[in-house]
């Protein structure tokens, strides 16, 4: 422990970010947290300036989701912290460790709806796992250390600490703390021999696989369980790094737009091993894979929140613990004596099976020249398929909420844990702050963002972030006129009675080059290999700016399709 020193608040704050491993922070600036900023220009931590608080918090969130370290947000207080929400959001759906600082305001003002002042208790209560405001300077070490280990252990989650702006100027000469530490329980005997017993009595196994706290020796893990018991392995809802896509054993996506046979096999399971996630309402396909609270299937879940266990679904065997912990002992012990597997047969036909189907629904259609449907514009799958083709397997793809996001889950062959991001609580302007935060971490990674036009102008001034530090990301506009997903929606329940939800669109490449970056727009399938490769090439942060047929709704589905049998009553 280091010896005792007078420090400013804010250099303290500082300082304990860096004990606790901190080497990058995202932020908006303000004149509540000046004296922090002042404690950053003299530290080694790399700070991203951000055009507002709701990319800043995307940014560090998806910077919790590639580490598993807590992502560090910086922002003023009032609008500042309200605009921040939309990333606490994310980070609370998608169990992401996150840490939000919020500048306050004097303590000897509060209570009196001074400046931009706000409970952030009441305000984010409901949001985070762990809301404090730091009334002591002395106390910045021991709150800061329990805002990085509630962040991290359990569910991971968001934390907000809200730091009136005078605790930062005085001074204290409190100690730093020691290094946050993730606790690890770990299965106990008793729950492997209940986990085996239940593989032994199977016929219809299936392992699902979600949530968070993952490693690359948890994943590596699953495949050699998987690959030793012949058992097949699903990914829950964007998650789907979690298992290569080209493995034999692996069954598919549980998630929007699922394929309907994938669906079909794990309603037909008899025995469901639900690993690291919740199965919530889209990986469920909307609580209706298993019964509520006690399913028809066996069932075992592995949750690394134990108020997660039980919470939704009643499971035979419920354990406590991360994936890792769970998975190396199963897997290891398994690969030594599959004896009491003997009498089970037919596991690796099915299994076989389910993957040829899983192949057959995510092959990319032929070209079908520049009019998918019978329309004009470019074709989604092929752009995707493009993409894939050309880029190596440590490329990130990037993607935040819409329709169009079905095509690059379903097209495109993720093979590496880390290589997607996507909200899985469905937040539009997701895409392009978390292919920023990507770029920044790792500037030599291939970074590729798809948007809606929709989901692109939501946090689309980032792109000016991606300029500022000269990062390469590469983003694809998928622009159809319109809020694509909503508009389903509404023709399938008001057809023909369009409200709300048409769009007009600028130059998106015009955008790009305004802002300093590369742009080009695709009016044609035709154009698009040419127009990525000059991207890249171009070695500038990149719009591509692609115009869709605004009919082709959905994989192989139209919206014109959809009116008409909303129409008929079918």
């Amino acid at each position: 422990m280091r010896a005792p020193n007078r420090r400013s608040g804010g250099r303290l704050l500082v300082d304990q970010l860096r004990v606790h491993g901190t080497t990058h922070a995202w932020c908006v600036p303000g004149e509540s947290y000046l004296a922090v900023l002042d404690a950053l220009h003299d530290a080694d931590i790399a700070l991203t300036v951000c055009r507002q608080e709701g990319g800043a918090a995307m940014m560090a969130e998806a910077h919790g989701k590639l580490t598993g370290a807590p992502g560090i947000c910086l922002v003023t207080r009032g609008p500042g912290a309200t605009n921040a929400s939309p990333g606490l959001h994310v980070a609370r759906q998608d169990s992401t460790p996150l840490i939000l600082f919020i500048g306050q305001v004097r303590r000897d003002t509060r209570e009196r709806e001074g400046f931009q002042e706000l409970d952030y208790r009441q305000t984010f209560g409901s949001l985070a796992k762990w809301v404090t405001e730091i009334d002591d300077t002395a106390r910045i070490p021991e709150l800061v250390s329990r805002a990085f280990h509630i962040a991290t252990n359990g569910r991971p989650g968001p934390v907000v600490v809200a730091l009136p702006e005078d605790v930062l100027s005085d001074t204290s000469e409190a100690p730093d703390a020691r290094p946050y530490a993730v606790a690890e329980p770990a299965p106990s005997a008793a729950d492997l021999i209940a986990v085996e017993n239940l593989l032994r009595e199977a016929r219809r196994p299936l392992l699902v696989a979600g949530g968070s706290r993952w490693t690359t020796d948890a994943v590596d893990d699953l495949v050699r369980l998987s690959e030793t018991l012949a058992l097949p392995v699903a990914t829950s809802f964007r998650r789907q790094t979690l298992f290569p896509v080209s493995h034999p054993n692996f069954a598919g996506e549980l998630g929007v737009a699922c394929e309907p046979s994938l669906a079909r096999f794990a309603r037909e399971a008899d025995l469901l091993l639900l690993v690291g996630g919740r199965l919530a309402e889209m990986p469920s396909q909307g609580w209706t894979l298993l019964d509520i609270p006690s399913p028809r299937q066996k069932l075992v879940h592995v949750h690394p929140g134990a108020e997660e266990l039980g919470r939704v679904y009643r499971a035979d065997v419920a354990i406590n613990t991360s994936p890792g912990a769970f998975l190396a002992p199963l897997a290891h012990g398994a690969s030594r004596d599959v004896s009491y597997l003997d009498p089970v047969e037919g596991w690796g036909e099915r299994t076989r099976e389910r993957h040829a189907e899983r192949c057959r629904w995510s092959a990319v259609p032929a070209p079908s020249g520049d009019e998918p449907r019978g329309g004009g514009g470019v074709d989604l799958a092929q752009v995707v398929a493009e993409v894939a083709r050309c880029s190596p397997p440590q490329t990130l793809i990037a993607n935040g909420a819409g329709n169009y996001a079905t095509w690059v889950h379903r097209f495109y062959p993720f093979e590496r844990l880390g290589t997607q991001l996507a909200p899985t609580s469905g937040s539009m302007g997701y895409g392009v702050p978390a292919a920023i935060a990507a770029a920044r971490l790792d500037p030599s990674r291939p970074v590729v963002a798809f948007a809606g036009d929709g989901c692109f102008l939501m946090n689309g001034q980032e792109f000016a972030t991606a300029v500022q530090y000269a990062l390469p990301v590469i983003v694809i506009v998928a622009d159809n006129g319109m809020y694509g997903t909503i508009r389903m929606h509404q023709e399938r329940h008001y057809p023909g009675r369009v409200s709300g939800t048409e769009l007009r669109n600028p130059d998106f490449a015009a955008y790009a080059a305004a802002f300093g970056g590369y742009g080009e727009r695709v009016e044609t399938t035709a154009d698009f290999a040419p127009a990525f490769a000059r991207a890249r090439a171009s070695g500038k942060p990149a719009i591509l700016h692609c115009l869709l047929d605004p009919d082709a709704i959905t994989v192989g589905g139209s919206l014109r399709a959809i009116r008409e049998r909303a129409t008929n009553g079918d």
